[in-house]
């Protein structure tokens, strides 16, 4: 069975954005993208939420043939170019990328049938909403958590309306320079 892969930032406080829905309190650096990237490379299937995915189409298909691309940019580029991508709405009209699967009902059911399929992993970048949905029927197997030293106060929380108790097991952590600390769980 494929296994769900979450990949998060969230601040210490355990938001996923704050009170205005941004996300520019995030810390992220070639450290973490190194490390991020190893992880990445392992799913050939990324699961996005419609903003997520919005967002990634308008910067990753082109990134590494902008001015000065870093390595990160052309590595996860191409990465994206080439993964399937599942997007969860009900108002995207047509897939932008190719390789493009959009779910517009029954989520747990579709998500269920994709973990039955064949393939890596699936991983599943931001998209807190989609989070939830998925939380709540426990379809998430892992969960990397990059926690930011930060205190936002208020806005999307990673973890709400959680009805059952769901034990997790530390797998590892990593502490990177910028003071960021990646947290990874596993479903017992």
């Amino acid at each position: 069975m494929r296994k769900l892969v979450s990949f998060m930032h969230i601040s210490l406080d355990g938001f996923t954005t704050d009170s205005n829905g941004t996300m520019n309190w995030i810390k992220v650096d070639e450290e973490m993208f190194e490390y991020a990237g190893k992880r990445t490379n392992a799913s050939d299937t990324a699961l996005y939420g419609r903003n997520t995915y919005q967002l990634m189409e308008d910067y990753w298909p082109t990134a590494a043939d902008q001015p000065n691309p870093t390595k990160h940019d052309i590595e996860h580029s191409m990465w994206y170019k080439n993964v399937n991508k599942v997007v969860v709405s009900t108002t995207i009209k047509n897939a932008g990328s190719a390789n493009t699967v959009i779910i517009r009902k029954d989520l747990p059911g579709e998500i269920r049938k994709m973990k039955q399929g064949i393939g890596n992993e699936i991983i599943m970048f931001g998209s807190p909403s989609l989070a939830h949905s998925l939380m709540e029927e426990n379809l998430i197997d892992d969960y990397w958590l990059f926690v930011n030293p930060i205190l936002v106060g208020q806005g999307i929380p990673l973890f709400k309306n959680i009805r059952q108790i769901t034990a997790l097991e530390l797998i590892s952590s990593q502490v990177f320079a910028s003071g960021v600390v990646c947290l990874h769980y596993e479903l017992k």
